[in-house]
């Protein structure tokens, strides 16, 4: 008896991951939990240098920032619920102190202009396409850090204008790394507070608009996150309590589709090696100071060093 439909994905041939690549990622909450994977198995990535990004707009606005080598001063800051915000990044930056968002700002378009040149692989989330334009200037922003509502204008962006976004986009990252792949993926995430039927259209507009741009002799391609979410993953035991995020089965049931997609043979047999390491790492002790617990941590240590040596890690 056959209780699951499986989405049939093609494994990459060429241009695969592996502990010599460089790897960046960019978008909605979903990169959070597939770039702390890439971390847990130490390979060398970087995700998210100025927080979530859910949608198209902010990403390209990073992107432009970070090739232009945009230097924020004070007159790109909000001063909101005692704290300084940019509408270019997540609340996670926010801070009390100006010249500190200011730092972080700048220092994170410093790391993302390297990291883009460098990135062998951009992994690109995208969540949404519902925008919030903020009315005095006219600009779409990433975050609306609580500002009221009325100041802002709510919008979807159409297919065409997402697929202008996403073109624009390619282009730019591959006019400073011509040779870079690019990965694209829609969030399984439901934004739910735009509305079910809202979110349908969202997550629509956006799957139409990066099959129209994906092109893998141009090495631009799809994972298809959301679809195994919503359909091999079709119950919701697979999401957290709110009803809206995966859980951690399904996180991993996603990162194993794509391992199994895009890693090479050779970083799979390295990262059961280190899995093993981290495991042992986390493992606590009946009694730390035992002959046996001590030869486990040099055991440990020399599987480390090992690793290193082969990778240069």
């Amino acid at each position: 008896m056959k209780l699951q439909t499986q989405i049939t994905l093609k494994k990459e041939t060429r241009n695969l991951i592996d502990y010599t690549s460089t790897i960046l990622m960019l978008g909605s909450c979903f990169t959070e939990n597939i770039g702390n994977k890439l971390n847990y198995f130490k390979f060398n990535s970087e995700q998210n240098p100025f927080g979530i990004l859910f949608h198209p707009k902010a990403i390209e606005n990073l992107i432009t920032n970070v090739i232009n080598e945009k230097k924020y001063t004070d007159a790109d800051l909000v001063f909101q619920n005692e704290r300084w915000h940019s509408f270019d990044a997540h609340s996670n930056l926010s801070s009390t102190n100006k010249n500190e968002l200011l730092n972080n700002l700048n220092s994170s378009i410093n790391l993302t202009n390297k990291k883009l040149t460098e990135a062998s692989h951009i992994i690109i989330t995208l969540g949404t396409s519902w925008v919030y334009r903020f009315i005095e200037t006219d600009v779409i922003v990433a975050n609306c850090h609580k500002v009221p509502q009325k100041k802002f204008l709510k919008e979807l962006l159409s297919v065409d204008k997402i697929i202008e976004i996403l073109d624009a986009k390619i282009a730019l990252l591959k006019s400073v790394n011509n040779n870079v792949n690019i990965i694209f993926t829609v969030s399984p995430v439901r934004h739910l507070k735009d509305g079910f039927i809202e979110n349908t259209q969202s997550k629509s507009h956006l799957i139409s608009a990066i099959h129209s741009v994906v092109n893998a002799r141009k090495n631009t391609f799809y994972f298809p996150s959301y679809e195994i979410m919503m359909d091999e993953l079709r119950d919701y035991r697979f999401y957290k309590e709110d009803m809206i995020h995966p859980n951690k089965t399904a996180i991993n049931y996603i990162w194993e589709k794509f391992t199994a997609t895009w890693f090479s043979e050779d970083s799979k047999s390295t990262m059961k090696e280190i899995d093993v390491i981290q495991k042992g790492i986390s493992h606590l002790p009946f009694n730390k100071e035992s002959k046996q617990h001590q030869q486990f941590l040099k055991n440990l240590s020399i599987k480390k060093e090992n690793i290193k040596k082969s990778y240069l890690l």
